[in-house]
């Protein structure tokens, strides 16, 4: 495989607003070959199937059948399913014990979605939560690593693919991804590279006049440097390519996305990221530096996802996952141009 371009569910519409069949169905219109599945999706679908708002477990792997149908029907392969949030380095091991059997649940799910990748978003807390999770790498690694060999117990294996978040406690750039990567040290257990969180952080600062870091182009390129001298392309398990608008005014108290004590980065995710290289919203991002390193320094071969958060999202309206499937289209082809790349 070259290059496959794949969708966020999520990106085409919030689950509590659309049905992920819709979803499906633009994605597949606007010509993706591949989707990720977010587990809303999944639980907001079985909680139509049950009627209420606790589905069961078989509603759940019944609802993630359907997806699975469905999305045979048009044509799409599912890459991933996300997020498996909050997990490791908990301080809690009692609440370590039920993500744990939670995780079970999840790889029926993958078994039934017919992916083998779990995407696993770094550890995140908002202010005042700082003592729920550990800056001890070692037991980061060993939590994954538990996780990894559950994985590789499953007929075929469930990989995992770990992904830095640039608003994560401990876990925020891919040299710290990389780290842990290595710790955990297991044929199943690699990385999802987001050009979004590289940028973001080391580059961008949202809570910046600038929108950017006080060294960013210096630091950025000698974090390229680094990746591409340093990274395995066999544990990047997939990548995301995806922007972010400039913000009008630095997001700080008062700035309409602004929420008291959560940081700014996630804030601005939430809110306003965009598809790559849209510069009718004010997308800025160094996209295509990034991307090039990972995809001509790395090597990178495989699929590329359109991932998309924004207040966009929960806007109503029946076109809204149609909207955002052509937006995600129309990035893909400005991607393939930008980056030169080969399609089979």
């Amino acid at each position: 495989m070259r290059f496959q371009p794949a969708i966020f569910s999520v990106s085409l519409g919030r689950a509590w607003l659309y049905d992920l069949e819709n979803k499906i169905e633009q994605a597949s219109k606007a010509g993706f070959k591949g989707i990720e599945i977010f587990y809303e999706d999944l639980d907001y679908s079985a909680r139509k199937l049950a009627g209420n708002d606790h589905p069961t477990t078989e509603q759940i792997l019944e609802a993630a059948d359907h997806c699975h149908k469905t999305c045979q029907q048009n044509g799409l392969t599912i890459i991933g399913m996300q997020p498996f949030l909050f997990y490791e380095g908990l301080t809690d091991r009692a609440q370590h014990a039920k993500m744990i059997e939670k995780m079970k649940l999840w790889l029926q799910i993958a078994k039934r979605l017919h992916t083998d990748v779990i995407q696993i978003p770094s550890h995140f807390v908002l202010e005042g939560q700082e003592h729920t999770i550990t800056e001890d790498r070692e037991i980061i690694a060993s939590d994954l690593r538990e996780l990894a060999d559950m994985g590789l117990a499953e007929e075929p294996p469930i990989r995992f693919a770990y992904e830095n978040l640039c608003w994560a406690k401990y876990i925020d750039t891919w040299e710290s991804l990389w780290d842990i990567v290595k710790r955990v040290d297991r044929p199943n257990f690699g990385m999802c590279l987001d050009t979004f969180n590289i940028a973001g952080s080391v580059w961008a600062d949202p809570s910046s006049p600038t929108g950017k870091t006080p060294n960013a182009d210096v630091d950025l390129e000698l974090s390229l440097r680094r990746l591409v001298e340093e990274v395995d392309v066999n544990k990047v398990f997939y990548i995301q390519i995806v922007d972010a608008e400039r913000l009008s005014s630095p997001l700080v108290a008062g700035h309409e996305f602004y929420t008291e004590g959560q940081p700014s980065r996630m804030s601005w995710s939430r809110n306003a990221r965009a598809f790559a290289f849209e510069e009718e919203y004010n997308a800025y991002l160094p996209v295509e530096q990034i991307a090039n390193a990972i995809i001509d320094g790395l090597g990178y071969r495989g699929y590329i996802s359109m991932e998309l958060f924004s207040r966009t999202l929960a806007y109503e309206g029946e076109h809204i996952p149609a909207e955002h499937a052509q937006r995600g289209m129309r990035a893909w082809k400005r991607v393939v141009e930008r980056l030169k790349l080969q399609l089979h």
